[in-house]
Order: C-alpha cells, then structure tokens, then sequence
C-alpha cells in the first residue's frame, strides 16, 4: 500500500495534469529565490561591507567595488543556504495548490467517489505554514548535528518522516472528513503514515527534485488515505453545512 502510493505519486507528479501546478510551483520558487539573492545582495552592500570598511578606511578601492563584492558575497551565502532554502520556500509556495493536486488524483484514479472538499482558505493557509514549519525544523537539526555522522542523517529521516507523514496524511484526509475523524484515522494507521513519511522525507533529501517534495507528498499521501479508506469499507464526506470543524 505504501510504495504502490509512492509510485502512483511519481506517476503522478509528472502527468500533464499536473503540470499546471507544478511550472507554477517551480516557477514561484525561482522568483522567490531570486527576489532573495537581491535581498541578501542589499544587506553586504548595505549593513556588511560598510560595518567592515570601517576597520579599513586605506583601502578605498576595496569599498568603491561593493557593489560588486556585495553581488558576489550573496552569491556565495545564498548558495551555502540554497540546500536550506528550496524546499521551505517550494513548500509554502506548493500549499496554495494543495488542493489542486489532491482533486486531479481523486478524480483521476478514484472515479468511483466523489472528489474531497477543498479547505477552507484559513485553514489551508496554516497548513501551508506548518508544512513549512516543518520543512524548516527538519533542515535546522540536520544541520545543528551535521558534524555527527550517522547521528544527522537518522534525526533528519525520524523527525521529518514523522511530521511530513503526519500533516501530509492530516491534509488528504480532511477533505473528506472532520478533524476528529482525521485524528482517528491517523492514530489507527501511525505506522503506515511514519513509515510513508520516511518516503517522504528520502525526496525531501535529493536536491533540486525535493522542491517537488509538496506535490509528491500530497498526492502520495492522498493515493494512501484513499486506499486506506476503501481497506476500511468506505469514505467519509464532510458535507457543505458539517459544523465539525
């Protein structure tokens, strides 16, 4: 069930149908990085090379070229960062088309059900925000315990394969149910959604493909709760006036 969901996710996140979201997700991200050298570039030039010029007020050419210096120190720390960078910034950009990627799987391979129903604005905009969240906590302890070898790596695939596996799963499911039937199912399925995590988070660790980790994990985790849901003899529809949530 989990790699069959997995390999449906691959196959799906490459289809033309998906292909709206995911030039709009690759293209966002690249403004957004690109909007953030710019930034990085204004701060040298700015706040960093001024502060430091005024321990070498001899060296006048030095100063004269910030511009240039500046273009080139941000290039350097943007790329130090960038292996940091992608994957938060796809993952929040990714969360305004969650639910586009989630209908296209539905109707595409689960005919037989009615598509979920797309979250609410407020709620699908903090999702977008813990999935970055999450992203980005998973990033920070590796990289605190990037000089313990092995250490690192276990603590990046546990942390994020849990939280990934957790909100990825949370988000598929509350298009069909409430929050406490999503809870339940989550806590009925842990094992299978930590380890479909861990699928996850092994995405999340292959630059340059993890800035597609949103697009796969949400169609992935939508092929599971589907499945899941048909193992379980049915699938629950939050209806238009359900006042659960």
């Amino acid at each position: 069930m989990i790699f069959s969901s997995a390999s449906l996710a691959l196959r799906d996140i490459f289809s033309p149908p998906f292909r709206s979201a995911l030039w709009k997700v690759l293209g966002l991200t690249a403004i957004c990085l690109v909007a953030l050298w710019f930034a990085v570039r204004w701060l040298f030039e700015i706040l960093v090379i001024p502060f430091f010029a005024g321990f070498a007020p001899d060296m006048p050419s030095w100063v004269d070229n910030a511009g240039t210096f500046a273009g080139f120190a941000a290039s350097i720390a943007l790329a130090f960062l960038l292996a940091f960078l992608i994957a938060p910034v796809s993952a929040i950009i990714a969360g305004l088309f969650l639910d586009d990627v989630a209908e296209t799987v539905e109707v595409k391979d689960y005919p037989q059900h009615a598509p979920g129903r797309a979250l609410p604005f407020w709620q699908s905009t903090v999702l977008s925000i813990k999935f970055f969240g999450i992203v980005v906590l998973g990033n920070l302890i590796a990289f605190a315990l990037l000089w313990l070898p092995l250490v690192n790596i276990v603590a990046f695939f546990i942390v994020n394969g849990y939280l990934l596996g957790r909100e990825y799963f949370q988000f598929a499911s509350l298009r069909f149910r409430t929050i406490d039937e999503a809870a339940a199912l989550r806590d009925r399925h842990g094992a299978r959604i930590f380890m479909s995590g861990l699928l996850i988070a092994a995405f999340l660790a292959i630059p340059v493909l993890n800035l597609l980790t949103p697009l796969f994990a949400a169609a992935m985790m939508v092929h599971l709760h589907q499945k899941i849901s048909i193992k379980e003899g049915g699938l629950a529809i939050v209806r238009p006036d359900s006042t659960s949530r």
